[in-house]
């Protein structure tokens, strides 16, 4: 036994199957059909990163030597765990038992009809404790960290939902947790502070920079370098430098294996197009992953576009950014020509990040994934428009998602299937939703 999110799930004689390799010639499986291609090379998606922690010429490591053998001893012990049956076991006991899974598909009807065109499924990720999917990935880190005998995490949170499930995942195995989160965002995200604290959570804000996301990373991976001999850094995103990228992938893998199981049994075939939102790109790999040998599935991430990607005000890395380093490794950032990071703009604070995870930026330069512009006003419209046809209050990064849903199903036809990961709920964000209608509480 070991844990599955580095190779994808066995096919089906219902789905188109790829599993191939860089080399020219290749020996397809009995449930293989055509290989997925790049270029002049095929890929076997399941087999990334390279043992350096690289997805083709991104990812890496580019931190300090003060932060090697830290890195080196989390690599380790997570390549130890991952085969551990006992370790594998007990993840999937706690996804079951404390997260709720599986989450469920759910389809969209009312909102499909009012849109017309394609079908619009949800893979509800909002269901699950704490309201979204970042509990797969602190579950899984925090039994990582008690297994190396770590006694304090720490975590950095945007909207807040990684801070929260962090904080819960602490008070669950009764680890000490500092949550770093911008002033920015704990103004827009006041919620969500509560909660860590109720979680018994210490919040610092960090008042540097443009007092988001970044910033916030950045104050952890210090205080991580200052603590690492008892301190455990659980990171909330696929960014940062190896093992962090395949490991938080690893993690939430289990949405898209779901997703891909769930969507043969119920319906008998996978999705013309899978959707995301992608600010880092957990929630967005997590589902694409089990999909990605899969050469009739189309997987597209929509960015946060912000105020319009002509405004500069936007967070939009893979539509608009350049590669770069940041954050421990290399993949596309947003940055000015002197290779300076700019500050970003997002209605949606889990959104507003000038980098993405190496793993997106090798998916667009092979040209397996399409990444898309979404505005603050597309996405506050899909907001209400869910709102109001589904009975569901979407988190604003989600929402970015069901706004380029909406999109492709009025571009498909009426038997095309588009599956939206719903990665959040919208509790957190009714406030910043309520101002923006000319609303106060």
């Amino acid at each position: 036994m070991s844990l599955p999110g580095s190779k994808p799930p066995p096919g089906s004689r219902t789905a188109k199957r790829c599993v191939v390799s860089s080399k020219k010639s290749v020996v397809p499986t009995a449930t293989q059909t055509e290989p997925v291609l790049s270029g002049s090379e095929l890929i076997d998606f399941s087999n990334t990163p390279d043992a350096n922690g690289h997805f083709g010429r991104f990812g890496g490591r580019f931190v300090a030597e003060t932060l090697i053998g830290p890195l080196d001893e989390l690599a380790a012990a997570y390549d130890a765990a991952r085969v551990d049956p006992a370790f594998v076991a007990e993840f999937e006991h706690d996804l079951r038992h404390y997260v709720g899974r599986p989450s469920p598909i759910y389809e969209a009807k009312r909102l499909s009809a009012e849109v017309g065109g394609a079908r619009i499924l949800l893979k509800r990720e909002d269901l699950n404790h704490t309201g979204a999917h970042k509990i797969n990935n602190t579950i899984g880190q925090a039994l990582l960290a008690k297994r190396m005998g770590k006694r304090r995490i720490i975590a950095e949170t945007g909207a807040g939902q990684h801070g929260v499930a962090s904080a819960t995942v602490a008070a669950r195995l009764g680890l000490e947790c500092v949550v770093y989160m911008g002033a920015t965002d704990i103004e827009r995200q006041k919620i969500n502070v509560y909660r860590m604290q109720l979680l018994g959570a210490k919040v610092v804000p960090v008042t540097s920079g443009s007092q988001t996301l970044k910033d916030a990373l950045n104050e952890a991976m210090r205080d991580w370098v200052t603590n690492v001999a008892d301190t455990f850094y659980i990171i909330g995103t696929v960014a940062g430098p190896d093992p962090y990228p395949r490991m938080v992938r690893d993690f939430n893998a289990v949405v898209g294996r779901e997703a891909r199981a769930q969507m043969l049994a119920e319906r008998g075939r996978l999705p013309d197009v899978v959707t995301a939102c992608v600010g880092g790109g957990s929630n967005a790999i997590g589902i694409f992953h089990a999909f990605l040998n899969d050469r009739d599935v189309r997987p597209v991430g929509a960015e946060a576009a912000g105020e319009g990607i002509a405004t500069g005000h936007h967070a939009a890395s893979l539509s608009a950014g350049r590669p770069g380093v940041l954050h421990g490794n290399r993949t596309y950032v947003l940055c000015d020509d002197d290779g300076q990071i700019i500050e970003t703009h997002s209605v949606s604070a889990g959104l507003d990040y000038p980098g993405v995870g190496p793993e997106h930026a090798y998916l667009k330069d092979t040209g397996r994934a399409s990444y898309v512009g979404i505005t603050d006003d597309e996405a506050l419209a899909a907001f209400h428009q869910l709102a109001r046809t589904e009975g569901i209050l979407a988190a604003l990064e989600s929402s970015h998602a069901v706004a380029q849903a909406v999109k492709l199903a009025r571009e498909l036809p009426r038997d095309a299937i588009v599956l939206c990961n719903l990665s959040g709920r919208g509790d957190k964000d009714v406030h910043t939703i309520a101002a923006r209608d000319g609303l106060s509480f």
